[in-house]
C-alpha cells in the first residue's frame, strides 16, 4: 500500500534580508548570519565563510535571538531612590545621568584621580577602557582577567610569550595526540570541538585530565581523574619520566629555549641564579663548535646544554644542567606522586611513553625551507604530533602558575611548540615578555596616568608601589604579595575598599561584572560591604556607577546605572590591540555593528564612555580647543591610532597607494568595508612563514609589516624565568627594593625560577580530616556566565543545577534521588540538593557556576528554578584565606599573580532533611524592569 508524503519546504525563506556580524554569546566570537523581517531578529545561524566557526554554531550562539527580546533588559537611565540594595530607582534621561557621572568624577580627577575604581568584566573592549582610564589619571583599572585566568595567560607569556585559547590553539592539521586539562567549556567551545571532531576523524587520540567527566573529557579516549589542585605535580612526574628515559628534544631545547643559557653558580654573590650576560646585556651560552663564551642570538652559534664555564673557582651551569638536578629526583617518580595526584604510577608512565611516542616515533616532515633568527637555513620543518590545550581549571589554584609553567615546559621539552603538529600561535602572538608594557601608577591631579596600567614586570624595580612602599593600586596588584599581577585582581577591589586598605575611594565604576553575585567570593560579605555605612551614616564605598545590559543582581547596588546595548544593537571592536579572532595561519580581527536598533533608551557603553571623556576633558577624548574628538564608538574604531598607522582595526587602512591591511591611515569607509565582507578581517600568514613563528624570519618580517611588531622580536623559550629569581634575590637581601619580613619566606618558596609543586594553600590553612572533600565549579557549554541562564532558550538546558556527587560519597551518606545535603567549608555552608555522578574523582563534588539567581534578578518568577533550587558555591569561598594565627589576613590568591583561588576549596558534606529552597536564601531584590511574562513570544513579519 502506498502512502502519500505530503510536500514539506525543509528550507523555507525565513527572512527578508540578513545581516552579518559577531555573536556575543560567549568568549567563542563566532560568525554569525542575523536575518531580519521588518527589521527584527527572525533567526541566527553561523557563517560559513568566517574564519574561527566556518559555519558551525551551537546552542548558545542560536540563542541569542532570545537575548536580544528578554525581559530583564534594562529601559533607560536610572537613578537609585531607596535605600542602596533595595532596587528602588527612577528612569532619568542621559543628559541628566551623564550630567551626575560627571559632576562626581569631575572633583575626582582635579583632586585625586586615584580615588576612581574602574574595573570592567566580560566585555570585550579592554584596550579601550584602559585607554579611557589611562586619560581619566587612575591607577585603578583592570578587567576580569585576575578572577578567571590570568595564571595560565601570565605562565604563559612568561614561559614563551603566549599561551592558551586567545594566544593559541593546536595543529588540528596534524596533531595525532591531544592532551587537554582542566578546560571552561563555555570557552573556545565551537573551534574546539570542531577541532576534536576533525582529529577523531583520522584516529588521533584525545586524554582529558579533570576532575570531573564532562563536555570535551566525556569524549576523551582516556580520562584522567585527577584529584584538584595536584595538576602541576602530575605534570612534573611526566616531565620526570621523559627525561629519565632521554625522550626529550635535545636539538629543539638548545636552538630555541634558554635551557643552555649560563647561570650564576655563586652563592656569594647579588647576581647568583641570575644569567651570564655580555657587555650588552645578552644572555651567554657555550658554542658547541668553538666551546668559547658567545652571545645566545650570535649568527652562527649553535649553544651546547652540556657545558659549562669556570670563572675565579665558580662553576657556572647551563640552565638544563639545573633542570635535570630537579626533575630527575625521585621525588618527582610516579611512585612517590601517584596517591596524591590519585592517579596510579602506572598510569603516569604509560601517559608519558605516549607522549613520548607520538612525539618522537611519529615525528614527520614538511618540505618548507626557511631560516631562522641566527642566520642558519633549513631545508625541512620538523612536526611533532602533540598538542596541548588547558585552561581555567588547572589555573584557578594558589599554585596555579607554577602548575601553567609547568605545562607549558612539558610541551617545551618535547619540542612541541611552533610546530607541525603540535600547538601554534595565534598572531599578534607569540610576543617577548620585553615587548610587553610595564605597568604603570604615576598619579597626578588632572592629568593622565604615566603609562599603561597593566604589564609585565621584570623585576622588583616594576613594581607598583608609592614612596613609603604601601600599594599604588586599589587591588593591590603589582605588590610583594603578588609581583606578577598582570590582569589585576578584581576579586579584590570591593572588599579593600571596603577596608580602606591601602586607602579609601570616592567613586566605584563597574562594567559588566556582576560582583555583588557569582563574580566575588564570600557573596553575603560583599553585599554587606556595598551597603554598609560609617559612623556618619554614609556608604564606605561612597559612589557605585555601573553598566549592564540586563537587570543583574549588581543593578541593585548600585547608584547610577548606565543602561548598556545588547550585543546586536551595538559597535564593538575585536581587536589586534585587544583579544583577537585570529588563527594560527592568519591575523584576524572583527566588529559587531548595529544589525538592529534599540527599542529601549539605552546606549552602548563605550559610545558613553567617548560622551563621558569628552565631558571631563580628557586629552584622549578632546581636540585641542575642547570639542568631543569621538562623537561614539565607531568614530572612536575608525579614527583613533594607538601609534601612528596603527588603530584598532587592521583591515581596510589607507595607504600611500590606496587600501592597505596592517599598517595605514584611518578609512572613514573602513567599517563598511568589514560589513560586507561579512564582519570580519583575516590576513594569512605566507606558506613558511606560518610554523617556528618566534624564531623565523620571515614571519618576523610579516609581523612588521602587519604592525604587530616595529621591528623584528625573535627570542628564545624560557624554561627558566629569571624575572622570578630577581624576586628571591630580592627576599634574600639583595637589592634596593627589598619586601617586607613577612613575605620573604613565601617569595623565596613559591617563586622558582623552574616549575614547582607545592600544595594549594588551602591544603594547609584547614583540617583536611574535618574538610576532607574538594569542591569545583563548572561552566556549561550552553551558558556563558550569567546571561545565559535568563535566556528562554537556554533555560530548558540548565534551569538548575545540582550538587554532583561521585559514588563514594553518595553511598557513605546513604543519598537517594531527590535528597538533600549541607555543604559546609570554614566560612560558611550551603543545603542544595544532590545528584550522583560515576565519573567523577572519588572525594570531589561539584556544580555548574551561575546557574543559580537571586529572586527578583532577571526579571525571572520568584519560584523560578534557578532562585529556588539553583544555588552558588562562592557562598563557601572567601576572599582571604583563614585566619593562620599571624594577625594577618592573606588574600585567597596565587601569591605570585594574584588570580582568584577558587578551586582550592575543602568542604564537608552530610544529608539533611530536604529544606523549601536552596540556602542560603535571600531576600528578593527588587528590579527595576519587573517580572517577565509567564510565556516569551512575539511576531516577527506580516
Amino acid at each position: 500500500m502506498t502512502h502519500h508524503q505530503p510536500k514539506i519546504d525543509t528550507s523555507p525563506k525565513v527572512s527578508d534580508e540578513i545581516r552579518k556580524t559577531t555573536c556575543y554569546m560567549c568568549a567563542c566570537r563566532c560568525g554569525i548570519n542575523v536575518h531580519l523581517k521588518d527589521g527584527k531578529v527572525a533567526y541566527i545561524e553561523g557563517n560559513r565563510d568566517h574564519p574561527v566557526n566556518k559555519g558551525v554554531l551551537c546552542a548558545k550562539g542560536s540563542a541569542g535571538i532570545m537575548q536580544v527580546n528578554a525581559p530583564s533588559r534594562l529601559r533607560a537611565p536610572l537613578k537609585r531612590v531607596g535605600p542602596r540594595g533595595s532596587g528602588e530607582f527612577e528612569e532619568i534621561s542621559w543628559e541628566e545621568a551623564l550630567t551626575i557621572a560627571t559632576d562626581w568624577l569631575e572633583p575626582v580627577r582635579k583632586e585625586n584621580p586615584e580615588k576612581l575604581a574602574f574595573f570592567t568584566g566580560r566585555d570585550q573592549s579592554q584596550s579601550f577602557t584602559s585607554f579611557w582610564a589611562q586619560n581619566f589619571g587612575t591607577p585603578n583599572y583592570a578587567a576580569h582577567g585576575g578572577f578567571c585566568s590570568v595564571n595560565m595567560a601570565a605562565a604563559g607569556i612568561y614561559t614563551m610569550g603566549g599561551a592558551f585559547w586567545e594566544f593559541g590553539q593546536p595543529d588540528w592539521d596534524y596533531t595525532k595526540l591531544f592532551m587537554l586539562f582542566g578546560v571552561a567549556e563555555d570557552h573556545d567551545s565551537n573551534p574546539i570541538k570542531m577541532g576534536i571532531g576533525k582529529i577523531k576523524a583520522r584516529g588521533a587520540r584525545v586524554i582529558g585530565v579533570n576532575p570531573i567527566r564532562s563536555g570535551y573529557n566525556a569524549v576523551a579516549d582516556d580520562w584522567v581523574g585527577i584529584t584538584p589542585g595536584t595538576d602541576g605535580l602530575f605534570i612534573l612526574s611526566l616531565i620526570h619520566e621523559l627525561m629519565k628515559a632521554g625522550k626529550i628534544d635535545l636539538d629543539y631545547l638548545a636552538r630555541y629555549t634558554n635551557a643552555p643559557v649560563l647561570v650564576n653558580g655563586d652563592p656569594k654573590s647579588p647576581e647568583f641564579g641570575l644569567f651570564l650576560r655580555d657587555d650588552d646585556g645578552k644572555p651567554l651560552v657555550i658554542d658547541r663548535k668553538t666551546g668559547k663564551l658567545t652571545a645566545f642570538d650570535k649568527p652562527g652559534v649553535r649553544p651546547d646544554l652540556h657545558a659549562t664555564h669556570r670563572a675565579a673557582g665558580i662553576t657556572h651551569r647551563p640552565v638544563m644542567h639545573l633542570m635535570a638536578e630537579r626533575y630527575l629526583d625521585k621525588q618527582y617518580a610516579p611512585e612517590a606522586v601517584a596517591e596524591r595526584c590519585g592517579i596510579k604510577a602506572e598510569k603516569i608512565r604509560t601517559i608519558a611513553a605516549e607522549l613520548a611516542r607520538v612525539a618522537f616515533d611519529e615525528a614527520f616532515e614538511l618540505e618548507h625551507e626557511w631560516t631562522d633568527f641566527r642566520g642558519e637555513k633549513h631545508k625541512t620543518m620538523t612536526g611533532r604530533p602533540v598538542s596541548f590545550h588547558s585552561m581555567r581549571g588547572v589555573s584557578a589554584h594558589s599554585n596555579g602558575f607554577q602548575t601553567c609553567r609547568a605545562l607549558h615546559v612539558l610541551q617545551i621539552i618535547l619540542g612541541t611548540v611552533e610546530v607541525p603538529g603540535g600547538f601554534r600561535f595565534k598572531p599578534p602572538y607569540p610576543k617577548p615578555v620585553s615587548a610587553h608594557p610595564k605597568p604603570h601608577c604615576g598619579v597626578n591631579p588632572g592629568a593622565p596616568l604615566n603609562g599603561p596600567h597593566l604589564g609585565f614586570v621584570q623585576g622588583p624595580e616594576d613594581l607598583a608601589l608609592k614612596e613609603d612602599g604601601s600599594a599604588a593600586r586599589i587591588d593591590k596588584a603589582f605588590t610583594w604579595e603578588n609581583p606578577m599581577s598582570s590582569h589585576g585582581l578584581m576579586h579584590m577591589v570591593i572588599s579593600n575598599a571596603h577596608a580602606g586598605d591601602p586607602y579609601k575611594i570616592d567613586t566605584l565604576f563597574m562594567y559588566m561584572a556582576n560582583m555583588s553575585w557569582n563574580s566575588s567570593m564570600n557573596t553575603g560579605g560583599v553585599m554587606e560591604m556595598l551597603t554598609d555605612k560609617d559612623e556618619n551614616g554614609n556608604y564606605v564605598i561612597p559612589r557605585i556607577i555601573y553598566s549592564d545590559a540586563y537587570s543583574s543582581e549588581m543593578v541593585a547596588y548600585a547608584d547610577l546605572i548606565l543602561p548598556d546595548t545588547t550585543y546586536l544593537e551595538r559597535h564593538d571592536c575585536i581587536s589586534l590591540l585587544d583579544r583577537p579572532i585570529c588563527e594560527a595561519d592568519a591575523a584576524a580581527d572583527a566588529i559587531r555593528w548595529p544589525v538592529i536598533e534599540p527599542d529601549r533608551d539605552v546606549r552602548g557603553f563605550q559610545s558613553v564612555l567617548c560622551d563621558l571623556g569628552a565631558r571631563l576633558k580628557l586629552p584622549g577624548f578632546t581636540n585641542e580647543d575642547g570639542s568631543a574628538k569621538y562623537k561614539d564608538y565607531a568614530d572612536y574604531i575608525t579614527n583613533h591610532e594607538r601609534r601612528p598607522g596603527i588603530g584598532p582595526l587592521a583591515g581596510w587602512r589607507l595607504g600611500k597607494k590606496g587600501l592597505t591591511h596592517g599598517r595605514g591611515a584611518p578609512n572613514e569607509a573602513q567599517l563598511n568595508s568589514y560589513i560586507a565582507n561579512g564582519g570580519f578581517f583575516a590576513k594569512h600568514i605566507p606558506e613558511g612563514s606560518n610554523y617556528y613563528k618566534p624564531w623565523n624570519t620571515a614571519y618576523q618580517d610579516w609581523a612588521v609589516e602587519m604592525g604587530i611588531y616595529d621591528s623584528p622580536q625573535p627570542y628564545v623559550f624560557d624554561l627558566y624565568v629569571e624575572t622570578m629569581r630577581k624576586f628571591q634575590l630580592a627576599a634574600e637581601g639583595h637589592g634596593d627594593r627589598q619586601p617586607p619580613d613577612n613575605l620573604r619566606e613565601r617569595i623565596k618558596a613559591t617563586m622558582d625560577p623552574l616549575p614547582i609543586w607545592y600544595a594549594p594553600f588551602e591544603d594547609g590553612n584547614v583540617d583536611p580530616v574535618e574538610y576532607p572533600v574538594h569542591a569545583l565549579t563548572q561552566r556549561p557549554m550552553a551558558m556563558y556566565h550569567s546571561w545565559g541562564t535568563q535566556n528562554a532558550w537556554l533555560r530548558q538546558i540548565h534551569g538548575l543545577n545540582p550538587l554532583y556527587v561521585p559514588t563514594k560519597i553518595w553511598e557513605a551518606n546513604r543519598f537517594a534521588e531527590g535528597d538533600w545535603a549541607q555543604v559546609t567549608s570554614v566560612h560558611g555552608t550551603i543545603t542544595v540538593p544532590v545528584a550522583h555522578m560515576a565519573a567523577l574523582n572519588e572525594n570531589t563534588i561539584w556544580t555548574w557556576n551561575a546557574i543559580g539567581k537571586r529572586k527578583g534578578a532577571w526579571a525571572l518568577s520568584e519560584d523560578a528554578p534557578e532562585a529556588t533550587k539553583g544555588f552558588l558555591l562562592n557562598h563557601l569561598i572567601h576572599e582571604l584565606q583563614p585566619p593562620k594565627g599571624d594577625g594577618l589576613r592573606w588574600s585567597n590568591s596565587d601569591p605570585i599573580t594574584g588570580q582568584a583561588a577558587w578551586f582550592d576549596l575543602r568542604v564537608k558534606i552530610e544529608k539533611v532533611s530536604a529544606p523549601s529552597e536552596s540556602l542560603p536564601a535571600f531576600d528578593s531584590v527588587k528590579s527595576p524592569v519587573g517580572q517577565g511574562p509567564d510565556h516569551l513570544e512575539w511576531k516577527v513579519g506580516k
